[in-house]
């Protein structure tokens, strides 16, 4: 009975979905092996492997269901920007500091700008031409990694600032792809509904980052043990799809979901093991949507845009390569870097597919437009490994025929540009004001929509229930009002500003701000729930209760944050109890510290101690009484009292300062300016050059310590006293002013 009922579902002929499927898939299969076989990019393969499966092709089975393919080409753009985001994560892009951002942001603005002119110049539609600059300004990450990977120079210093500037690129790529959204609705840039979609994304995105940190890490720290691989991967694929569809509902594209809840898991413990997991349904997928890339490449259309192709292939590949190079050289890279930086992001890729997806989705760029891109990027691939090597040759010819005055011009802007720079107090306050402000003005308003939209509709009509509703957002909002309003920050740069006169008012004005601030915030609330006159009533109440049960909110936000941070920093941590970062002099600054009565490390040498070689900070000077031993010996001995001066990077000192909290020692009040400094010296007088450091005899001479050498752009931290010094060397050198400022004069032989 069984197989007779099921008899008739069974069909003579395979579904168009499932036959087209298996076409893609061994089309891409053999493309795969021969491009594989001729050590060519796999993404070209799937391209060749797309024309042929298309329509356009009349010699090779065709794809017959292509809305079906268009479905899955979606899915693959989900999982491609998924798998992105897991190798991405928003702390990487705060650590690849100024000089990749720069970097990136010079190339894109520069690209932008430029393809809009060059599409304008060949009469094309404003809409083609806003959509073909951005499309231009966007490297292409997996084929750059591949080309260093094959070519065995991701481990050198350029090419970490290339990966630096396409983290940028990927974050600014989503950006554009939401104004590029808000435009073609629009069909004018307006300048209101920009700044509206550039609020709203700031919006979204701190809300379900901060979520997602809170949530997602401890579901899967919890769940560890009970999830097996195959569950893993399912987990994690149903959080990317939850995002996916929190994104669309808000009005976002789909693809910035998937990168947001990468992003959110790059932050886990697990990230790397979910990152293998998934990379067999990215490649899957990622496949489908390379080959329906080739699909729409129409011969007929190439032949006809041939002069435009070649057009864009050269803007690309010089316009990439010149605007990369000068954003480098603007973050103070040497001329080789910058160069080989400059050359290595001369291709367009993936992202060009999807943003030219995304017009042809919204049916606002002209069909000519996405062929012609996916022949650029065919070009601009294949070129990619010979402009990587064309690096390091084409910075040698331009040191040989650029003026000296040039060369030494960017040197000294390059030295210049890494010098440390000092924070001033009032930066210090107002960034840390306006970080809290910002991120818990974001909270609490998220916090006050979801009450609205879910908490509100619930107490309609009911007699207490408006009561109920306002005190659960109340109870919930609290922690981040009490932080808003009444939490101390910057505690010691905010008491030595009030410590100044003229300083106290702007600092009573901020505070003041912000409590004011929260007591909207609260008012709002009560507003939603009831009249006018009983909000009133019910604010007074309020505020009461937050100033009667302050230790009890501090206890409960402080609870919430150690959450967050811990959830943040968990990966972070984890690499590196194996092994220790990797850390420069050019990254760090000068600190001062007290050694109190009490602690354990007066009466022991600097030797005993072995501060360098535990944590990596140098001791510039100690200070004792009226007498400051410049540059200490080994051999010098800390005493109760003295003042010490260290130079090590953010990191460094931090650790340096924990390191002395655990010895009893405080940071002073005030610190005095010091005739110590930390600074760059080029090596011009002769007599030093092809001697050590040892017998150059720099220690003895200006009273300091060689700490760093900058030499053809590598930059060595602590190098060894019986290191040759050579022509051109950058020498960064902690020591007393004066005796400096006469060694960089050549006064001192």
């Amino acid at each position: 009975m069984f197989l007779t009922a099921a008899a008739p579902s069974v069909t003579p002929h395979l579904q168009p979905l499932i036959s087209d499927l298996g076409l893609i898939l061994i089309t891409a299969g053999f493309a795969v092996l021969l491009f594989k076989k001729i050590k060519q990019p796999l993404v070209l393969g799937y391209l060749i492997a797309g024309f042929l499966a298309g329509n356009h092709f009349d010699f090779f089975p065709s794809v017959k269901d292509t809305h079906s393919v268009e479905i899955w080409a979606q899915i693959g753009v989900i999982f491609l920007l998924f798998s992105l985001g897991l190798e991405f994560s928003f702390k990487k892009l705060v650590k690849v500091g100024g000089t990749a951002s720069i970097t990136a942001i010079t190339q894109i603005i520069t690209m932008v700008a430029l393809g809009f002119i060059v599409g304008k110049l060949m009469g094309w539609k404003n809409m083609d031409c806003l959509f073909l600059g951005v499309i231009l300004s966007i490297s292409s990450t997996t084929i750059i990694l591949k080309a260093f990977d094959e070519l065995g120079v991701k481990a050198q210093k350029f090419a970490g600032n290339v990966i630096g500037a396409l983290i940028v690129q990927d974050i600014l790529a989503i950006l554009m792809m939401v104004l590029l959204s808000t435009i073609a609705v629009s069909q004018q840039v307006s300048g209101s509904e920009l700044f509206y979609s550039v609020l709203k994304l700031v919006f979204f995105l701190t809300i379900w980052f901060v979520g997602g940190i809170f949530f997602v890490p401890t579901l899967l720290k919890n769940a560890k043990h009970l999830l097996s691989d195959e569950m893993l991967l399912i987990l994690s694929i149903a959080l990317c799809l939850v995002m996916v569809t929190l994104a669309a509902n808000v009005g976002f594209s789909p693809a910035l979901g998937a990168f947001i809840m990468g992003s959110i898991i790059a932050e886990t413990t697990q990230a790397e093991h979910i990152e293998n997991l998934v990379k067999p349904v990215k490649d899957l997928f990622g496949a489908v949507f390379f080959v329906s890339v080739g699909m729409m490449i129409n011969p007929d259309t190439l032949v006809d845009y041939a002069f435009p192709v070649v057009i864009l292939t050269l803007v690309v590949i010089i316009g990439q390569s010149t605007s990369s190079a000068i954003g480098s050289l603007l973050s103070g890279q040497p001329l080789k870097q910058a160069v080989q930086a400059g050359v290595s992001l001369s291709q367009i890729g993936e992202f060009s597919f999807i943003i030219a997806t995304l017009g042809l989705s919204l049916d606002v760029t002209s069909d000519f437009l996405y062929p012609t891109i996916v022949a650029v990027s065919a070009i601009t691939t294949f070129t990619t490994p010979y402009m990587v090597k064309l690096g390091t040759p084409l910075s040698v010819l331009l040191e040989k025929k650029l003026p000296r005055k040039w060369i030494k011009n960017i040197q000294n802007y390059s030295a210049n540009a890494e010098a440390i720079k000092t924070v001033s107090t009032w930066q210090i306050v107002l960034q840390s004001f306006l970080f809290q402000i910002i991120l818990h003005s974001i909270i609490i308003i998220g916090i006050i929509v979801l009450s609205t939209r879910y908490i509100l509709p619930l107490v309609e009509g009911s007699k207490f229930g408006h009561a109920v509703g306002a005190l659960i957002t109340l109870v919930i909002v609290s922690p981040f009002l009490w932080a808003l309003s009444l939490r101390k920050i910057a505690v010691d740069e905010v008491s030595e500003l009030f410590e100044r006169r003229k300083q106290r008012g702007p600092i009573v004005v901020l505070i003041f701000f912000r409590m004011v601030l929260g007591l909207f915030f609260v008012g709002f609330i009560l507003n939603n729930f009831f009249s006018p006159g009983i909000a009133f009533l019910a604010l007074i109440g309020a505020l009461l209760a937050y100033f009667i049960f302050p230790k009890q909110l501090h206890a409960r936000y402080h609870k919430i944050e150690r959450h967050f941070l811990s959830n943040l920093n968990d990966r972070e941590i984890a690499k590196e109890k194996k092994t220790r970062r990797d850390l420069t002099p050019w990254d760090g600054h000068m600190a001062t510290f007290d050694i109190a009565d009490a602690s354990n490390l007066a009466g022991k040498t600097l030797e005993e101690l072995q501060m360098r070689e535990k944590i990596g900070i140098n001791i510039a000077f100690i200070k004792r009484g009226e007498i400051t031993i410049n540059v200490p010996s080994r051999n010098e001995r800390l005493f109760p009292g003295d003042e010490i001066c260290v130079i090590g990077t953010d990191f460094q000192v931090k650790k340096f300062k924990k390191y002395l909290d655990q010895n009893e020692i405080e940071a002073p009040e005030s610190v005095e300016e010091s005739d110590i400094v930390l600074q760059h010296l080029e090596l011009k007088n002769e007599s030093f050059i092809g001697k050590s450091i040892r017998e150059s005899q720099i220690r003895e001479k200006t009273s300091g310590l060689v700490v760093g050498i900058e030499r053809e752009g590598r930059r060595m931290l602590n190098p060894d006293s019986h290191l040759i010094l050579e022509q051109g060397d950058i020498l960064w050198v902690v020591g007393d002013k004066k005796l400096l400022a006469s060694l960089a004069k050549g006064k001192l032989n």
